[in-house]
């Protein structure tokens, strides 16, 4: 990895890794992992929204589709996690693979879709604090999460044109 991304990990973990911080990283973390609480949220959505239940499962499908997406271009790419000594790796993780990050792409995703199905602009709320979370916890670099992010909100943009013409149809 460049030593340019390495710094701006390391400076970032300096700046503002505190151990609040920390510990809602961990947070956001547990809950991001494999796509579980987005999931959780979308089926939420469906039991609680019974007229548009299809709509929010289509959408915690897409969210699931994006995390499946960022694992299969994780295992092509091939990219190793932040291995430096200026970089401490504060969570653990399930594979040595960084790029692109998955919590970045399934969190991007799911705030796409939930934002149309909440009528709520969510993208700005949620993804900026669990991208820089991955890199506070030493676990991506900056191109990780950033490139996990446009995966999410492709997939997520993608999902919500079949929402659309679904909403047209009706």
């Amino acid at each position: 990895m460049s030593q340019a991304e390495t710094a701006a990990l390391a400076s970032v973990q300096n700046a503002i890794a505190t151990p609040q911080v920390v510990k809602a990283a961990q947070r956001l973390s547990f809950f991001g992992e494999h796509s579980a609480g987005w999931l959780a949220l979308g089926l939420l959505g469906a039991a609680v929204d019974r007229e548009r239940r299809k709509d929010w499962l289509i959408a915690a499908g897409g969210v699931v589709a994006a995390h499946a997406a960022s694992i299969v271009v994780k295992r092509v790419v091939g990219r190793r996690r932040p291995d430096d000594p200026s970089v401490r790796v504060l969570v653990g993780v399930p594979s040595k693979l960084s790029f692109p990050s998955a919590h970045a792409t399934s969190t991007t995703a799911a705030a796409v879709l939930y934002s149309r199905l909440t009528g709520r602009k969510l993208v700005p709320l949620l993804v900026p604090p669990m991208l820089v979370s991955r890199m506070v916890l030493g676990v991506h670099y900056p191109s990780d999460v950033l490139a996990g992010s446009a995966l999410g909100a492709a997939i997520g943009g993608l999902v919500g044109r079949k929402l659309r013409r679904r909403k047209k149809g009706s």
